[in-house]
């Protein structure tokens, strides 16, 4: 059988995909590759949960523009299908007076993108939110919380219900593209479809250089730590706590994050990853370090960002450095507060020449589209970014 699509990946941007390729061709055979043996396990399964509202991203850009119809679109799938979701609004606290010149120009963009973004001075802050502490902040009700793992069972329902598939445990050993179809092996078989697209985060070069594709960038995996606060200071905050992001940085840093099911998590940092899938700390993958140590655009990013990069590493290794960039807003947090909680590691697009890749990023052929880098906020985005993929599939027929 030759089906109509293939998707390798089974994380949200792959589902959302699939999800939009049914509904503009219903009837279409269609069949999602996961390696896994469950979806969502890697990426969306790690990450902190909220439906973001754009603040961050250059007016009139495509990353803001996804971020808010996303935003959108996504409350609305929750609402459609009765997944639990809260919009309880974020605070960007400034800490410092750099922060709060910071922070006028992240209201000044806010304006610029027609965003709902209102302003506090210390005592307003204060009154917000009694257990932080900051110059000023910026308050933005649009923005959510979710259990992603959750939207992605859901859209799973999605997808068979339109007739598609989804086979768990495939490993992808070979991809083949030739003029009518393209191949895709596994241990467990080969299938074959007219059109192929590849969402497969974390290891997206590889299946790029598997079929074929030339490329000039490599995935180098940040490992981002987080810890939980005990159950008694789940009340700790009301809204989602974050703090002004240094422009310079590719990260946000560290914030409290009010969960889904009602615990409030810290973090995270971002640390080098030493496995792409390995999150336990101290694990190690010894391919996954040989290959990025081998490409020369590692060694030139880790120069341009040894500052911030060593920073990281010491708040990694020490606790007591991790909790100062919390007690910053929230100076009543004790070290004794930050329990244990999984980490997540993000898929970092690294050109050759040291730059990290801050935008989409695909490689496409007349059969194949891989989508090699999917910036944050991914999960937000995923149902737009599935409209952009299918607009890309579409338009070579």
């Amino acid at each position: 059988m030759i089906y109509d699509f293939c998707i390798i990946g089974g994380g949200i941007v792959g589902l959302a995909t699939a999800m939009e390729l049914l509904k503009r061709q219903p009837g279409a055979s269609l069949v999602i590759l996961e390696k896994e043996g469950t979806l969502a396990k890697h990426q969306t399964g790690h990450n902190s949960g909220v439906i973001h509202a754009g603040i961050y991203y250059a007016p009139g850009s495509l990353k803001a523009d996804l971020c808010k119809r996303g935003a959108e679109a996504t409350k609305q799938f929750c609402t459609e299908h009765g997944i639990k979701f809260e919009v309880c609004g974020k605070l960007l606290v400034a800490s410092t007076p750099l922060e709060v010149e910071r922070m006028q120009a992240l209201y000044a963009r806010s304006q610029l993108n027609g965003m709902k973004v209102e302003r506090l001075d210390a005592d307003q802050l204060r009154q917000r939110e009694p257990n932080i502490v900051g110059l000023g902040g910026l308050f933005l009700d649009a923005t959510g919380i979710v259990d992603y793992r959750e939207v992605c069972q859901t859209m799973a329902r999605v997808i068979r219900a339109g007739g598609g598939e989804i086979c768990l445990d495939r490993t992808v050993t070979a991809i083949q593209e030739s003029p009518d179809h393209v191949g895709v092996s596994t241990h467990d078989g080969t299938w074959q479809a007219k059109k192929l697209v590849v969402c497969a985060g974390l290891q997206s070069d590889r299946l790029a250089t598997m079929s074929g594709i030339r490329i000039e960038h490599q995935i180098i995996p940040f490992r981002g730590e987080y810890f939980r606060l005990p159950a008694s200071k789940n009340n700790i905050v009301n809204h989602l706590i974050y703090p002004i992001p240094d422009p310079e940085l590719p990260f946000l840093g560290v914030h409290l994050t009010r969960m889904i099911d009602g615990s409030v998590t810290v973090g995270p940092n971002a640390v080098l990853g030493l496995g792409r899938e390995n999150y336990k700390k101290f694990s190690i993958n010894w391919r996954d370090v040989a290959q990025y140590a081998s490409f020369p655009g590692f060694w030139k990013t880790i120069w341009q960002n040894l500052g911030s990069g060593s920073v990281e590493m010491k708040n990694s290794l020490f606790k007591s450095g991790y909790l100062e960039q919390c007690r910053k807003y929230c100076p009543s947090l004790n070290i004794d507060d930050l329990l244990p909680y999984e980490a997540g590691i993000r898929a970092q697009a690294v050109m050759r020449d040291g730059s990290l890749v801050h935008d989409f990023l695909f490689a496409q052929t007349s059969r194949m589209l891989h989508v090699c880098n999917a910036p944050s906020p991914a999960a937000t985005s995923a149902i737009p970014i599935g409209e952009m993929i299918a607009d890309r599939m579409f338009q070579h027929p």
